[in-house]
């Protein structure tokens, strides 16, 4: 026993490559009760899946030490959904949905859980609830049950089945260091430089991809002098003035909020996959996009203005692929919408 535990501590801090995700998946620490989709690892992080009941709560909640998901749902569901024919989720509304992913973590593995950069895009705010948690998102090392998600559409309703995708799972051994913490400044230079989104628009299918007219659910905007004013309770896609590089053996998470830049929050989906922007991936660089909502004030922003950090820490090993190695919706991107929507022309 002590000679594993001392090999445990041998092995070196990091996040998880796609290589020893996967692992994990043949091993059983990540089970469900569907066969994998070919797809669903990516080179650093797990793509969650949907399963077939939701419940619409009255608020949202932490089960805390001691209680599970389930236990707690009790205490504030309305209603019940079944997903298998699919099911709009309403603007305004919080909903807990069952995943169809497990977990049986091995002694010094953990997780974290962060919206996909398709969810954040449309202002569908997600957190990954597990039993007994204290936190959302955050999954601790060696924990054994099942996975939910906390689903709050806040400008368009949204569309959904079992298997849609809606958050992502980073797997972790003991705690990664950080390697680094860069500024990402916002580009508000001539032209189209970001889109405000329209309040009463139609429903996303969360599945649709390069379906819906992007002129049905944003309003484009051209700043004035470098500078755009943000309205309260707006939401707004941006882009980073900068390229956003993402080293092959490393992955980064961007801040979702930081007070000492301004009032609003930025990036509800952080994760960048190791080979984002990278040069063996990508010859002519990507940019971030910038999920961003302004709080009680109005806020002025200027061209480059810092409105985000992001935070780099090293992988275990090299993954086996990288990110946009065989095509991407977001790899060379400059301001992009999600893809669920046509290129706008």
């Amino acid at each position: 026993m002590r000679q594993a535990s001392s090999s445990r501590r041998d092995l070196p801090a990091g996040i998880l490559p796609c290589q020893a995700i996967e692992a994990l998946i043949a091993g059983g620490a990540v089970a469900a009760d569907q066969p994998f989709d070919h797809d669903q690892v990516q080179p650093a992080s797990l793509d969650l899946r949907l399963g077939a009941r939701a419940w619409r709560v009255r608020a949202s909640f932490l089960p805390g030490r001691g209680r599970t998901v389930r236990e707690r749902l009790g205490d504030v569901a309305m209603h019940a959904l079944d997903l298998s024919s699919g099911a709009v989720l309403e603007k305004g509304c919080v909903y807990i949905a069952e995943l169809q992913e497990r977990l049986a973590l091995p002694p010094g593995i953990s997780a974290r859980a962060n919206p996909k950069s398709s969810t954040g895009r449309v202002d569908v705010f997600v957190r990954l609830l597990s039993d007994h948690s204290v936190a959302f998102d955050d999954v601790v090392e060696g924990y054994h049950g099942p996975t939910y998600v906390e689903i709050a559409p806040q400008t368009f309703s949204i569309l959904v089945r079992p298997s849609s995708r809606l958050n992502q799972l980073r797997l972790k051994r003991g705690v990664p260091p950080r390697l680094s913490i860069r500024s990402v400044g916002v580009d508000l230079t001539d032209g189209i430089a970001g889109f405000r989104a329209r309040r009463h628009a139609g429903v996303i299918d969360i599945d649709y991809e390069d379906g819906h007219d992007p002129r049905d659910y944003w309003e484009p905007l051209v700043p004035r002098r470098g500078e755009l004013l943000l309205d309260p309770g707006e939401f707004y896609i941006l882009a980073s003035k900068e390229a956003v590089e993402i080293p092959v053996l490393q992955a980064a998470e961007m801040t979702p909020i930081d007070p000492s830049v301004g009032e609003f929050r930025v990036h509800y989906a952080g994760f960048f996959d190791p080979g984002f922007g990278a040069a063996e991936t990508d010859s002519v660089g990507s940019r971030g996009v910038l999920e961003v909502r302004s709080h009680e004030t109005p806020f002025l922003l200027e061209d480059g203005q810092t409105v985000a950090r992001l935070v780099y820490e090293p992988l275990t090993e090299r993954p086996t692929r990288l990110y946009g190695e065989s095509g991407s919706h977001y790899q060379r991107q400059g301001l992009k919408l999600s893809k669920h929507f046509r290129v706008w022309d």
